[in-house]
């Protein structure tokens, strides 16, 4: 009997450890942001450092909480440890964070290297003594001289939006600015360059970005293609836009669409409609969490695979097709090509440019809702310019075919069968759905993104708002942006549209 007993804690420390090796735990706070801001009293630093400690103390008690449910890793938001300033304002915010590739330091077992480095320190003991991976976002303050360097801001300093790795024992592994600024951060810098940083952990290769990056090609795919990461890690501060930039739809999608586990950490500040984090994997979200009503934060935790398996993206070849009844409708700025669903079950296919999109469905009868299946092939001018080549199936906002692209966040038709595809002829295609439930629903489990289609063949159970095959065809992409000295020119007009489809959606800006 003795000898049996040790067999079995023999074999059962085998499988612990070939456990071990194949998956680990990751955990994202979705933290609801205490800040202040007066544009016209810029604080002083210990008036900072008091207001970053409120955030610093919930972090704290989440880092706990985390590694009580076995977290490996943790993931906090973009701008959650000082919330949104002005450029002024933001500096009292800031500690100049040393290169770890230079400069190998742990700042809660050497905090007086360092001069004036308290979030440091409060980050690295968080991580040392709770023996996780905390991976936070914070500004970094780099002087530079006018005299010397051209791109010198003129207030003397590089400010930038900056995520900060700490490994489980507290050392700095990974700093990385944020290349892609979006239009109202006019506090930050852009880096001299673009910058490709991963960290290797016991449980995988890590690489990191920020938010608006994510639409680009640099960092984040080169990151995914070119350094063989399997995992990202996502600091964000995204703001919902319907029906296609929802933030969980979209950072499922991405994982979806590249392969790769997503882990993205979302402030929670309602009155900027932000929320929605995600633990994802190429299957779709493990865990996710997306609420306008509940002023709190939210931690997810999840076990997840360290070696996440690709889909295969391959193209469709489909007739150019040209309809009647095909009508223009907006789409975040976008004119797509929309056809009208019209009957119960149909195969429609609908072309624009280039591309050709395909929809095979059967849905339930609502006659008072009108749905559209579109598609765009051109380039996005918006808050930003990139190319886009997209499938969308969207529920119309009113009988008016002009409300077809328009935001809408409630529906009451569902569909028992759906199968999309389109001939695109690149393999960066991210597959969305989305449903109306409590917050937004991704109907987990009721479709698939196989052989480059979205394919449900049992049915979506909640009513359906939309579906897409978002590509992303960076070769062309314009090309000739530039890193600009100081922060990034604001284009008005793009500036004066993001406005117009924010307040249709019933945002409150604080602008910066």
């Amino acid at each position: 009997m003795p000898m049996f007993a040790i067999l079995v804690l023999l074999w059962m420390s085998r499988a612990v450890c070939s456990y071990d090796d194949t998956s680990f735990v990751a955990a994202v706070y979705e933290h609801a942001v205490v800040w202040t801001s007066d544009p016209t009293q810029p604080p002083t630093r210990q008036e900072a450092i008091d207001h970053m400690k409120h955030n610093l103390d919930v972090y704290r008690a989440q880092t706990r909480e985390a590694k009580r449910q076995g977290a490996d890793i943790i993931v906090f938001p973009e701008d959650g440890i000082h919330g949104f300033q002005s450029r002024d304002n933001q500096y009292a915010y800031l500690e100049t964070i040393p290169d770890p590739e230079k400069i190998v330091w742990n700042p809660c077992d050497d905090p007086d290297r360092f001069n004036d480095t308290p979030v440091q320190q409060d980050l690295s003991c968080m991580a040392k003594e709770n023996d996780i991976y905390v991976v936070a976002n914070f500004g970094d303050k780099q002087f530079c001289d006018t005299s010397e360097d051209s791109s010198c801001p003129n207030d003397g300093r590089y400010q930038f939006n900056t995520d900060v790795v700490f490994a489980n024992d507290g050392t700095i592994v990974a700093r990385y600015h944020k290349e892609h600024l979006f239009m109202t951060e006019l506090q930050f810098n852009r880096p001299p360059a673009v910058e490709l940083v991963t960290f290797q952990t016991p449980f995988g290769k890590f690489g990191v970005f920020t938010c608006f990056d994510v639409l680009f090609h640099d960092p984040a795919v080169a990151l995914v293609e070119d350094y063989g990461v399997d995992t990202i890690v996502f600091p964000t501060a995204w703001m919902d836009v319907l029906p296609l930039f929802v933030s969980v739809e979209f950072h499922q999608a991405w994982a979806m669409g590249m392969g790769v586990n997503f882990l993205s950490a979302n402030t929670h500040v309602l009155d900027r409609r932000m929320t929605g984090s995600t633990i994802s994997t190429p299957s779709g979200a493990v865990s996710y969490y997306h609420d306008m009503n509940s002023t709190d934060g939210k931690l997810l935790v999840a076990e997840i695979s360290i070696k996440p398996i690709k889909n295969v993206v391959t193209s469709t070849d489909l007739p150019i097709t040209e309809h009647d009844t095909a009508f223009v409708s907006d789409l975040f700025g976008d004119p797509f090509t929309f056809v009208e669903l019209q009957k119960e079950s149909d195969y429609v296919i609908v072309c624009q440019n280039d591309l050709c999109c395909s929809l095979n469905y059967t849905k339930s009868e609502i006659s008072s809702e009108i749905y559209a299946f579109g598609a765009f092939d051109d380039l996005h001018t918006k808050e930003g310019q990139y190319y886009l080549q997209i499938c969308a199936l969207v529920k119309c906002a009113n009988s008016s075919r002009d409300s077809c692209g328009q935001p809408i966040s409630d529906a009451q038709t569902t569909f028992f069968h759906l199968n999309m595809a389109g001939n695109f002829k690149f393999p960066h295609v991210f597959p969305e759905v989305l449903t109306s439930g409590i917050g937004m629903d991704l109907a987990v489990g009721e479709w698939e993104y196989k052989d480059g289609t979205i394919l449900s063949t049992s049915g979506i159970s909640k009513p359906l708002l939309s579906a897409a095959l978002f590509g992303r065809v960076y070769e062309r992409d314009d090309g000739t942006s530039k890193h600009a000295s100081g922060a990034k020119e604001l284009h008005v007009h793009f500036f004066l549209l993001f406005v117009l489809v924010s307040a249709l959606q019933g945002v409150l800006f604080e602008w910066l």
